[in-house]
């Protein structure tokens, strides 16, 4: 099998899942007790936090531990409403689904949403937001980089023009972490979103980062784990894993990059050796290994099911839209032209693919579109 999804979810690196054991079967303490059995998971927890912290060089008590980037991403925009609150919460059109639905919730309490146009590479320019944002906004949450087509987003210049108005930015980096560098103070972001599996950490675990000051309503009541703001028994074990990847894909991060680039290269040339007609979708400035591309006639679903034949996992978008076979969101809002949009499908290579393997995705769908 050659798994070529990775923007959907990653392999579990070896040396986190180790270290994830030995949380599952021997200190398997609780953390908020008070015995010395429960050191050792405290203890633990501590330092992943300060591991996350310096990973995107935050404060480790502006890490806060989560179920993963859906849940970040509600908790960002809804901890921010407050009853009679009417400001606006302003987003993209081609946002990740945790984000859209998050704000369309708001919506049916009462809170007002925009929704920002991007151009035709998914980039929301930083003169749209101009257009939009008054002395009324309250949030705007744009993502760091796009999870269908790799675009890389102006986050920096986004939010020096949000701060400018008196309102907040976060910004959905689920599919950055861990995969480009990060400095949450560079960017100016006072919220940032994670999640461990997109960074061969274990699914179910993430964080968000909030900014130090920032006034935020508790994700969930209960105990008073994570400084009282998201009660509940944290999953050590899960977070000390995903310490160990985030901090090892980081430390990694230079060489991933360059591997990851040859093997775009090999994927995109093999295509366009064999005379393939395919648009490549997003910006040049865009996440590594990500390679969304709309074949003109043909069929990303048929596509999907025939090259998984081959024993080769691809994706038409979204993993969580799988189960949705028109075209996506994000193909609709960059206007793909109708006669490539259905034939839309995304290859996100890793660290585990090689060259040999984007040849041999690409000779794939060559053989299933019938070009020679």
């Amino acid at each position: 099998m050659i798994y070529a999804d990775n923007a959907a979810t990653t392999q579990l690196d070896i040396d986190a899942f180790e270290k994830m054991k030995k949380f599952l079967l021997n200190d398997y303490g609780n953390a908020s007790q008070l015995y010395s059995f429960s050191r050792a998971a405290k203890k633990a927890l501590k330092e992943a936090r300060i591991t996350i912290a310096d990973c995107i060089c935050a404060l480790p008590e502006e890490i806060y531990f989560t179920s993963g980037g859906t849940e970040s991403d509600n908790w960002a925009i809804k901890g921010l409403q407050t009853l009679g609150d009417d400001r606006a919460t302003i987003t993209s059109k081609i946002e990740h689904h945790a984000v859209l639905n998050a704000c369309a919730a708001t919506e049916k309490l009462g809170f007002p949403v925009a929704y920002l146009s991007v151009d035709e590479h998914g980039v929301v320019l930083p003169e749209t937001l101009c257009d939009v944002i008054t002395s009324k906004t309250k949030l705007v949450s744009i993502m760091l980089a796009n999870n269908e087509i790799g675009t890389i987003e102006p986050v920096k210049e986004l939010a020096k023009i949000t701060h400018a108005h008196g309102a907040l930015f976060h910004t959905d980096a689920v599919q950055a972490v861990g995969h480009i560098p990060i400095d949450v103070n560079a960017l100016g972001v006072d919220m940032l979103s994670a999640s461990g599996h997109k960074f061969n950490a274990p699914k179910g675990v993430g964080f968000l980062y909030i900014r130090k000051g920032v006034n935020i309503n508790p994700y969930a009541d209960g105990g008073a784990q994570e400084f009282g703001m998201r009660a509940g028994t944290e999953n050590v074990a899960a977070i000390v894993a995903m310490a160990v990847a985030l901090k090892k894909n980081c430390a990694n991060m230079q060489e991933t990059q360059k591997k990851l680039l040859r093997m775009e290269a090999e994927f995109i040339q093999t295509l366009d050796d064999a005379g393939t007609d395919y648009i490549r979708n997003g910006f040049a400035n865009r996440m590594p290994g990500n390679i969304n591309i709309s074949i003109r006639g043909a069929n990303g679903e048929m596509l999907l099911h025939r090259l998984d034949l081959k024993g080769i996992c691809i994706s038409t978008g979204s993993a969580c839209d799988s189960v949705n076979t028109q075209v996506s969101h994000v193909i609709e809002a960059i206007g793909v032209p109708d006669a490539y949009a259905q034939g839309t499908i995304r290859v996100s290579f890793g660290t585990m693919n090689s060259e040999d393997d984007a040849k041999t995705v690409a000779e794939g769908i060559i053989d299933i579109l019938g070009i020679r």
